[in-house]
């Protein structure tokens, strides 16, 4: 379409109300194609997916939403509860589930919870009013009124970023307790005689518990004999500034620690540039190990050692499984395991 036709357009509709009879005239195709595209683009040739969309484009084309999920009785929104908006992590497994949500015609909306149970269930009960078509939840420790709300509301559900063996529904993630197991093993084959596990558990951070009950039950296999040792702040907030206060207090309550395994990699690093300040040489001194691989990980210098996770995949798998349920169609598996990796960089 040339910008003759495009000027022809906007003179023909003006300040109109654009109709999708409008469209699918501009498009050459029926209502019904305009429709399909709009609700299940996968689903039509890219030929007519694109004319449609030029059409959209080109008569500055509204749906209207309300209208078409009273005739459906779909939203075709999928609600994504996450603990923290600010959290960039969070967010890159929210840019895997939207990417493929929106090709699929699906918008996401979310709500947080601060690592609140409490205010999930409040989350929960205020999307729910909103008739999501899906939901999408990171963690899967939960209130048995939200596991109920969500049992009752008969729409498909995907857990993430942990695993249990009891879903509400669906699950995609990792096991949060074997990766800490995998570190501790780490350590024990690098030579690291004193691992302290250091960690902000806030109330309602399941994740990060489970990190330290891995930590745990590696000690208990490849440290026979050796008391453990933790050293956690439970109202800490995720930031490197709660990193160096960590430090300071493992330095003082077990001074001969050589090598410290935090939680999250912003601890970590707030930790690890702690060091540089104070002299401490990482690894020589002390070593410092994190979760996550966050994109600052591989900046620092040395480079901080850590656990990597499938943020972006957990986001684009959970998606397809969503979808898959809202066509009807029967998904691969309940439950998806997408593993970790140790990441090996100079701090440890």
């Amino acid at each position: 379409m040339n910008d003759t036709d495009k000027r022809q357009i906007r003179r023909r509709f003006g300040t109109n109300s654009v109709t999708m009879a409008d469209v699918a005239r501009v498009a050459g195709v029926s209502a019904q194609t305009v429709s399909r595209v709009l609700r299940e683009p996968d689903g039509c040739s890219p030929q007519t997916v694109e004319r449609v969309r030029e059409a959209i484009r080109s008569t500055q084309y509204v749906q209207n939403h309300a209208a078409s999920h009273l005739a459906s009785n779909r939203s075709m929104t999928v609600a994504a509860v996450i603990p923290q908006i600010a959290a960039s992590i969070f967010a890159e497994t929210l840019q895997g589930l939207s990417n493929v949500l929106l090709q699929a015609g699906y918008q996401v909306i979310i709500g947080h919870t601060d690592y609140s149970h409490e205010r999930e269930e409040a989350v929960v009960r205020n999307l729910l009013g909103r008739r999501p078509d899906a939901f999408f939840l990171v963690g899967t420790h939960h209130t048995d009124a939200v596991r109920d709300m969500l049992v009752r509301a008969a729409i498909p559900v995907v857990e993430s970023w942990a695993w249990t063996d009891a879903p509400i529904d669906q699950l995609v993630g990792f096991s949060n307790q074997a990766a800490l197991a995998e570190a501790v093993a780490y350590a024990r084959r690098r030579g690291h005689a004193r691992p302290t596990f250091v960690g902000s558990l806030r109330a309602g951070d399941d994740r990060a518990r489970e990190r330290m009950d891995g930590y745990l039950a590696g000690m208990a296999q490849h440290y026979p004999g050796f008391a453990p040792r933790t050293v956690v702040a439970d109202e800490l907030p995720y930031t490197m500034a709660s990193g160096r206060a960590l430090l300071d207090i493992a330095r003082a309550r077990h001074p001969d620690s050589d090598l410290l395994l935090f939680s999250s990699d912003l601890l970590a690093a707030g930790a690890l540039l702690a060091c540089q300040r104070q002299g401490i040489a990482v690894p020589q001194a002390l070593a410092v190990m994190g979760f996550g691989d966050y994109e600052v990980a591989s900046e620092l210098n040395p480079g901080l050692t850590t656990i990597a996770v499938p943020t972006v995949r957990m986001g684009e798998e959970a998606a397809r499984i969503l979808v898959r349920r809202l066509r009807n169609e029967t998904p691969d598996t309940r439950t998806l395991d997408l593993g970790f990796e140790l990441v090996a960089r100079g701090s440890a």
